[in-house]
């Protein structure tokens, strides 16, 4: 069993959205065995195993608690972890020491105890408990006990996975994506890149003034798995914290994609970046649903029309189904004020889809166009714009952190203060 322990982290309400900067880091391939004492406990562990953050693992389910898994690894060798429910056993340190004489080393156990144990924290560490989870427990809790036990820190939330996906083609999905990863790396101080999914036609190389002979087909197309150094041989520099995987906006071929043909190219930038953009094309394939589903946050965007809110309402009710322990997707109004056309206020459009927008971005073709022709973003055409200020905040909001400038602040701040008080 292994020697390091985590404790277990703060259970969430069955009915709670786990906030922004609850980020759980998806597990290896592995294989996990929960033994369970409850149909309860089972049902969550089964739930968990549907979790796209376990979507690599193997995982099984049998009653019995403890003493069917020591029966059990009598005879056959132990998996990667080992989930155990004791239901307020008495004797769970005495189980504990009957499983370590037949656990293979490397195994992790993790413990769904109850509040009546009586063996102390102390003692379970000792005996080598990964992690102990007071019962009862939700599949979140299964999904984070497991995952933490693989991460590679829990102090940086490395690998974030953000997609941004138009509800409709046209509506600046792109311009968002690329602005808001603009304020992510600058104002939040995230390294980050931005993956330009549209391979056909897409205008992340357009927005950012790059033109790299390389990008994301070369990855897709490679018939090795990526890894870190030809990743970093692709990436093109925008900033110090900003890098781009351009799409080749070439037609020169025909760009048919498996559902999986994107999860090598994650996987090997999530162990290397804090934080991924991804600008998904306005289509619907095995691979763009793959690509939304698995990732961390997903922020759609919407014009205010009728179109619009019928296509946002049904993104957002298959992804709500299809991601259960995940934050609620998030929307955004854009163009909102366009010269003699029609719209859906965004308080009608925030009441037929029971959520609020976290951001209206007005229409300003002056601005807008200005940057596109110009390839910069909009916070290098105007720094102090409104706009600019709209984008910080949806980078907050999709990452969980704060303007990294008002939390350093400036080596005058404390000066300042006291003059103020005065």
């Amino acid at each position: 069993m292994i020697s390091s322990v985590r404790r277990n982290s703060e259970d969430l309400p069955d009915h709670a959205t786990p906030p922004a900067d609850d980020y759980i880091a998806p597990a290896p391939r592995v294989s996990v065995q929960a033994f369970c004492e409850t149909v309860e406990t089972a049902s969550a562990v089964r739930s968990a195993a549907e979790d796209r953050r376990l979507s690599k693992a193997h995982i099984t389910v049998q009653m019995g608690g403890m003493a069917a898994a020591v029966d059990a690894y009598r005879t056959v060798p132990t998996p990667n972890v080992i989930v155990l429910e004791t239901e307020g056993c008495s004797d769970i340190l005495a189980g504990l020491d009957q499983l370590a004489t037949v656990c293979d080393p490397g195994t992790r156990v993790v413990v769904i105890g109850n509040a009546n144990d009586a063996a102390p924290y102390r003692e379970l560490v000792r005996r080598g408990v990964s992690d102990y989870v007071i019962g009862p427990v939700i599949p979140l809790d299964v999904v984070r006990s497991v995952c933490s036990l693989f991460s590679a820190s829990e102090a940086i939330a490395v690998g974030r996975i953000i997609a941004v996906v138009g509800a409709k083609g046209g509506v600046g999905a792109s311009t968002v994506a690329h602005n808001v990863a603009w304020a992510i790396a600058r104002d939040l101080s995230l390294d980050s890149v931005v993956i330009d999914l549209d391979l056909a036609f897409g205008t992340a190389g357009l927005d950012y003034n790059k033109d790299p002979l390389q990008g994301i087909a070369n990855a897709v197309f490679s018939g090795d798995r990526p890894d870190s150094a030809l990743i970093e041989r692709l990436l093109a520099k925008c900033t110090d914290n900003l890098s781009l995987l351009a799409a080749p906006a070439s037609l020169e071929r025909v760009y048919d994609f498996g559902a999986e043909a994107f999860d090598s190219i994650f996987d090997t930038l999530r162990m290397t970046t804090p934080c991924i953009v991804l600008d998904v094309p306005h289509q619907w394939s095995g691979w763009t649903r793959r690509v939304l589903l698995g990732a961390d946050d997903i922020l759609i965007v919407a014009e205010p029309d009728l179109a619009n809110l019928r296509n946002a309402k049904n993104m957002l009710t298959m992804l709500k189904g299809a991601r259960p322990n995940d934050r609620t997707p998030l929307y955004c109004l854009n163009q909102v004020g366009l010269p003699k056309r029609p719209e859906i206020s965004a308080r009608e459009f925030a009441k037929a889809i029971e959520s609020q927008p976290i951001a209206t971005i007005p229409f300003d073709s002056k601005l807008f166009g200005a940057a596109a022709n110009n390839g910069q973003m909009i916070a290098e055409i105007s720094a102090r714009h409104r706009t600019t200020e709209t984008f910080l905040g949806i980078a907050q909001q999709l990452t969980g952190r704060g303007d990294a400038r008002k939390r350093r602040g400036s080596f005058l701040s404390p000066l300042i203060r006291k003059l103020r008080a005065k």
